[in-house]
């Protein structure tokens, strides 16, 4: 097996995208979906995107189907951090992944120099791609065309280790110690630079990296998809990955108070939507999906695992840290996703939510939510964050992969410590404590993150006739 050589030097350069949000049409109301004009889904298949591909790199493991195994069982990662001594630190667990391994996949020279966030990147691509059927060297990676071909790869945070081993060797060593690898490992771009500069994947086509906090995943989905719908790629590999399980992130997010302190029951701290929540658990890993267009994943064979069928990003336009209170910024994404999608609110009957154990943030995407589904009652709504912990700018990307799963499976995961939900959630079935068997319709997929950034993408099982 081939693995990543990284060049001597490295300088790429990183570009952002973000769409600006746009008035929002509704259905009249009094008027039936059944009566109103349906919206209108893509039909062209240069245009059509799917889904061909996931790779995972997580708290449960680097295997897709393992990964979802364990949500569908309502275990918890979330543990005491051994990593480091965490014991002067007021939350002192995480779901923190243990016993990652590059082997086969990263050379052990550029090992040693990678951040984490680049190795969680770099394995879950290749995974990803593989199960795309592009595996590293074979034909059919061969006969891609890698100018059409392209890497949208964000991350919230980036190499943080990195970072502050620069940071470390400055106060030890002063200017002259530090090592030449801080700058570019340590910037949120690289991993999305090095998937195409791993000499088996080569990809020559778009290449950026998106950083909204934590609704880059779902932003980076989004512009990968559009790279596709506007002609210029047949195939992008996108998601997010983060490696957030470090001294300075771990205190920073405490200082804010965002963090729960159930340091003696770590298993039950991650609680969305229960009264009783005090904060989020800090997680980490990458969640990589590979998109095509439907013609280009037809020509070569490729498998379809679903259709990516819209997504659409906003800001409240509020406040740096908290969330808009009324849900009205999440509420107007959701909305232009459903747009984008050619998708009724009616049609949704799945909702991966973002719900973090936030006080505020928790409740303000239900209020969002029922902004735009008028009977939630037919939704089934769960939070992987209950399970996995808050895995920041890779959130998106795994959580896009458990959507994926809960369309290919027909089984939705459950939402676990759930012990005392709030009354606001009520009309929501939030899959308490055991999995349930559905078939999602269409999926969405929320995101929402610091300085208010907010991004939705949307799901289905792919059907190969046009609407």
């Amino acid at each position: 097996m081939q693995t990543l050589v990284l060049p001597d030097a490295m300088a790429v350069a990183a570009a952002a995208a973000a769409d600006v949000p746009s008035r929002t049409q509704t259905l009249p109301r009094r008027v039936s979906v059944s009566m109103a004009r349906a919206p209108r889904r893509e039909s062209d298949p240069k245009k059509r995107v799917v889904i061909t591909g996931m790779g995972v790199v997580s708290v449960f493991g680097n295997d897709v189907g393992a990964y979802y195994d364990r949500l569908l069982a309502g275990s918890s990662g979330v543990g005491l951090i051994d990593r480091f001594d965490a014991s002067g630190f007021s939350t002192r667990f995480a779901a923190q992944i243990r016993g990652f391994s590059c082997e086969g996949h990263i050379d052990d020279e550029s090992d040693r120099r990678l951040d984490d966030c680049q190795r969680y990147a770099l394995v879950a691509a290749r995974k990803a791609l593989a199960s795309a059927g592009l595996a590293i060297g074979s034909r059919a990676m061969y006969k891609i065309d890698k100018e059409r071909a392209g890497v949208v790869v964000g991350s919230g945070i980036g190499g943080a280790t990195a970072f502050t081993a620069g940071a470390e060797d400055l106060m030890r060593k002063g200017p002259r110690g530090i090592s030449p690898c801080t700058i570019p490992f340590a910037m949120p771009n690289a991993a999305s630079a090095l998937v195409s500069i791993d000499a088996g994947i080569g990809f020559l086509g778009p290449n950026y990296s998106i950083s909204t906090a934590c609704a880059t995943s779902n932003h980076c989905l989004h512009s990968a998809a559009d790279q596709i719908r506007l002609g210029r790629a047949d195939v992008m590999v996108a998601g997010g990955a983060e490696a957030a399980v470090a001294p300075v992130c771990l205190g920073g997010f405490a200082a804010l108070r965002a963090l729960s302190r159930r340091n003696e029951d770590p298993g039950a701290a991650s609680r969305p939507w229960d009264r009783d929540r005090d904060g989020f658990v800090l997680g980490e890993g990458a969640g990589i999906l590979v998109m095509e267009s439907l013609e280009h994943a037809r020509r070569r064979g490729a498998p379809i695992f679903a259709e990516y069928l819209g997504g659409s990003a906003t800001c409240d336009a509020h406040h740096l840290m908290d969330a808009r209170p009324d849900g009205r910024g999440a509420a107007a994404c959701i909305r232009r996703s459903l747009e984008d999608a050619g998708v009724a609110p009616e049609e949704v009957n799945y909702v991966n939510a973002h719900a973090t154990s936030s006080l505020a943030g928790d409740l303000a995407e239900v209020k969002a939510l029922k902004q735009v589904f008028k009977n939630p009652s037919q939704i089934k709504m769960n939070a992987t964050k209950s399970m996995i912990g808050h895995c920041l700018g890779a959130a998106g990307g795994l959580e896009a992969i458990a959507t994926v799963k809960a369309i290919t499976t027909g089984w939705v995961h459950p939402t676990i410590n759930q012990f005392n939900p709030e009354p606001a959630v009520g009309e929501f079935d939030t899959v308490r404590g055991v999995k349930q068997l559905h078939e999602v319709h269409v999926g969405i997929s929320n995101s929402f993150g610091f300085g208010g950034h907010n991004s939705v993408a949307v799901f289905a099982p792919f059907k190969p006739i046009s609407w």
